[in-house]
């Protein structure tokens, strides 16, 4: 593991209440947990957890930095998708639901650009589980958008109906996964125990339940040993097939657009993928050690997107597009938006280009991340997916 920074006196202290908060939970449970748990508590806990307490998460001075962080084109170009599922739905009955706004930033570049448009949607909700975060969302507006407030509206639970674009942008990689291991031909799910010192893995033989069907469809089979792999481990994240039949279940009419680093399901379960996907963010540090420090650190996993379309297509929603970052917001017109400032006008041009440069670059964030649309009641191809569409990759045997 990398030298990571030390965290204050302050930080310091809030690991250790979170730390023992876990411990109190394992001893309940009889000693043991499924990291899965752990995970939901170490980044969700009410008051505690990583999402849920003052600490600094985004930009510069936090963890990891964001799309919308990096630049409004990020949010102005999607925009322009979202002025197609408004048209189509009817601008009278259109709204956008966000969930996890973080800093609020995609959402106020989002709105900016659709006013400039004059296609702004009747409501845009957001569904945000962290009352901090809420907190800043809303002196965001105040300080840049005053006059946009009216129409953003924060949720503490999904509505009973909806119309328009549901947007998620780094949500599905923060839920929390359960952890699968496969040792010749038995499956195991990964749990955490504590030692009286520390956190320790420990797995229990998995034999039934939802988990130990899917996870015996997708985890490789024996054939590890030829590789010389004596254990595979991964992730499968239930919560994120749950998430899916929820927006499911709500949607009426209109795309749901999701974006977060991930792979296809022939990819994300490759035999050479055999420690997982699982990464810790800690100031700008990337490790795989997720009980350094709880609390303190944000715990994430890839998205298997093949899971998502398979659960979306069961709900009766339609896959309408799977490419990524760097096609889709080349398709949404991030070029043309950046076209809009002179190019002699340096001081504002060549910040915006560098910033666009690592939206789209193979490099920084352009292949990395992906984005996926599903849809209900959609006719019309969707100009964020017109080319480059990478759907073939979501097959599960190729």
């Amino acid at each position: 593991m990398p030298l990571l920074p030390t965290p204050d006196e302050f930080a310091l202290k809030h690991s250790s209440a979170v730390k023992n908060m876990i411990c109190s939970e394992i001893t309940t449970a009889g000693g043991w947990i499924p990291f899965e748990r752990y995970m939901e508590l170490a980044i969700y806990s009410p008051g505690m957890g990583y999402y849920c307490s003052g600490t600094t998460k985004f930009g510069c001075a936090g963890d990891f930095v964001t799309a919308p962080e990096v630049s409004s084109l990020f949010g102005r170009a999607i925009a322009q998708q979202a002025v197609q599922i408004i048209e189509s739905v009817g601008e009278d009955s259109s709204d956008i639901l966000e969930f996890g706004a973080g800093t609020g930033k995609l959402a106020l570049d989002i709105l900016l650009e659709l006013e400039s448009l004059n296609r702004l949607p009747r409501h845009y909700f957001i569904l945000e589980i962290s009352g901090e975060l809420q907190e800043k969302q809303n002196k965001l507006f105040a300080k840049f958008a005053p006059h946009l407030l009216s129409r953003v509206q924060w949720l503490e639970q999904l509505p009973t109906k909806f119309k328009g674009l549901i947007l998620a942008n780094e949500v599905l990689d923060a839920m929390p996964v359960h952890l699968v291991a496969r040792r010749d031909n038995d499956l195991f799910e990964r749990g955490v125990v504590w030692n009286g010192k520390r956190f320790e893995w420990s797995d229990r033989l998995l034999v039934e339940g939802e988990l130990f069907k899917i996870a015996e469809d997708i985890i490789p089979l024996a054939s590890l040993d030829n590789k010389n792999i004596e254990i595979y481990i991964s992730e499968i994240n239930l919560s994120a097939r749950g998430f899916i039949r929820s927006i499911a279940n709500i949607l009426e009419k209109g795309a749901v657009v999701l974006i977060d680093y991930g792979f296809g399901r022939n990819e994300y379960y490759h035999e050479q993928r055999n420690r997982g996907t699982m990464m810790c963010h800690y100031r700008h540090h990337t490790h795989d050690d997720p009980f350094y420090f709880p609390g303190l650190q944000d715990i994430t996993s890839h998205v298997d997107f093949t899971a998502i379309t398979d659960v979306a297509a069961g709900e009766g929603l339609k896959l309408l597009g799977y490419t990524s970052q760097a096609q889709f917001l080349i398709n949404c017109g991030i070029t043309e938006i950046l076209s809009r400032i002179p190019v002699e006008n340096t001081s504002d041009y060549l910040p915006m280009a560098n910033q666009m440069q690592k939206l789209v670059s193979p490099a920084e964030m352009g292949e990395l991340f992906k984005v996926i649309a599903l849809g209900k009641d959609n006719q019309q191809p969707l100009i964020g997916f017109e080319s480059g569409d990478r759907s073939f990759l979501l097959e599960k045997d190729m």
